[in-house]
């Protein structure tokens, strides 16, 4: 289980989701109020944002935030219209390597994964490559049920040019039900492709992990989406995300919320 969080709008600097809130991700990190599964999400973390040429560009670490030296500078400097960072606690049996920690970036696409998927290993990972492409594969770095899901969803969007991020996505999740059997996927997921950002409250199996949103919290620019595990701000600024649903974000337009079941 991990914390994740998401920002779309004007030009924001990094510090406003990681450092500034009171609840931050770097508070969260440390002290989570809703991690059901774990205490403290010490086992890397990341950021991703978007380069001028378009292209998911990201930091990822092996080691707590809290450790990292250099992020209070960079978290001032570095200014972005969309942000997806997250922190990391490891599933029993994945290791904490850097190639581990999220966001993963793919071409113009960035994704974070709050969550896991019973019996990854040896099955669900077998399945899951029995539908990849060599290519797809190829670009697996790490060890993660995380990435792999990753995969699973741009292959669908490989096979077909008109699938949006949410119909990848839901079919990523359609395809994962029947697999599980009695185990569990916690499948709390964000993905962008720089334009259209959306995020899944979705588990099979097992209550969903915590997914929040807001629109209207005067600590952000006017017209920001912020999208994150446990609120950054004053509660009654944030709307949980109901369960089983998807909310996608494009700019200038109100958020949606579609159900997935």
């Amino acid at each position: 289980m991990c914390r994740h969080v998401a920002y779309i709008g004007p030009e924001l600097a990094l510090q406003e989701i990681l450092l500034v809130p009171p609840h931050g991700l770097v508070r969260q990190a440390s002290d989570p109020e809703e991690l059901r599964y774990a205490r403290l999400n010490a086992d890397g973390f990341g950021f991703g944002w978007y380069g001028e040429d378009d292209t998911a560009i990201v930091y990822r670490r092996g080691d707590p935030i809290w450790q990292d030296p250099n992020l209070a500078p960079l978290a001032r400097n570095l200014y972005a219209d969309l942000w997806i960072a997250a922190v990391r606690s490891a599933t029993p049996g994945f290791g904490g390597d850097v190639v581990n920690a999220q966001p993963f970036a793919n071409g113009d696409l960035l994704y974070s994964h709050n969550g896991l998927i019973d019996g990854f290993r040896p099955d669900i990972r077998r399945e899951i490559q029995n539908l990849l492409d060599p290519d797809v594969e190829a670009e697996i770095l790490g060890s993660t049920d995380s990435e792999y899901l990753f995969a699973l969803i741009r292959q669908y969007l490989i096979d077909d040019a008109d699938l949006s991020l949410e119909g990848a996505m839901m079919e990523a999740f359609t395809t994962l039900e029947p697999w599980m059997g009695p185990g569990r996927a916690l499948l709390n997921v964000i993905l962008t492709d720089g334009d259209r950002l959306v995020a899944s409250r979705h588990a099979i199996n097992d209550p969903c992990p915590s997914l929040y949103y807001t629109s209207d919290d005067d600590g952000f620019p006017e017209g920001a989406v912020v999208i994150a595990s446990e609120p950054l701000t004053e509660r009654e600024r944030w709307r949980s995300v109901p369960e089983s649903h998807l909310l996608v974000v494009v700019p200038d337009e109100p958020p949606e919320l579609l159900a997935l079941r």
